[in-house]
């Protein structure tokens, strides 16, 4: 199955989201944009299960927590906010998803309507929008626990991380 550039850009940006918490729990986990539904590292966070969802923030939060050498009290702090924010994002990809198939249904009409298409644009922006603020949030929750030091040394493993993200490597 072929993904949209859309699509792409959504599961990006709630990679992104995602990242954030991922980043919030590992140091964030490399973007990789794969083939279908899925839109994270390994695979396994846009098209596994809640379980599987679960148990891959609990290692990317394992790593986090080694390179910021996170106290027990913040793991105790953090661990419910990535949690809560991977569920929100995690409804947002499922309506961006419906947002996706509206504009390949309107798109493959026999007339085009391009205010279907308008509309199924607008809904993927405002749904990138919304898992961009949720992002913001939650590095302002996460950023409000951890130490000056420790956020230093989040934001420049973010920076490692972006340097190698395919959104930012050259063709």
């Amino acid at each position: 199955m072929t993904t949209s550039w859309r699509q792409t850009l959504f599961s990006r940006n709630t990679l992104l989201a995602f990242v954030a918490g991922g980043a919030l729990s590992v140091g964030v986990v490399a973007l990789a944009q794969g083939a279908g539904a899925c839109g994270f590292h390994h695979g396994m966070m846009m098209s596994g299960s809640p379980a599987e969802m679960s148990a891959h923030v609990d290692h990317v939060l394992k790593h986090l927590y080694v390179e910021v050498d996170a106290t027990d009290a913040q793991k105790a702090q953090i661990d419910p906010l990535v949690k809560q924010a991977m569920s929100d994002l995690s409804a947002m990809h499922a309506q961006g998803q419906s947002a996706h198939t509206q504009f390949i249904q309107a798109f493959t009409q026999p007339t085009i309507d391009r205010n279907a298409l308008e509309a199924a644009r607008e809904a993927h922006l405002q749904l990138a929008d919304q898992a961009s603020r949720r992002l913001v949030q939650l590095f302002a929750d996460v950023g409000s626990v951890l130490t000056p030091a420790q956020r230093q040394q989040l934001a420049t493993r973010l920076q490692q991380m972006h340097a190698t993200s395919p959104l930012t490597s050259s063709p």
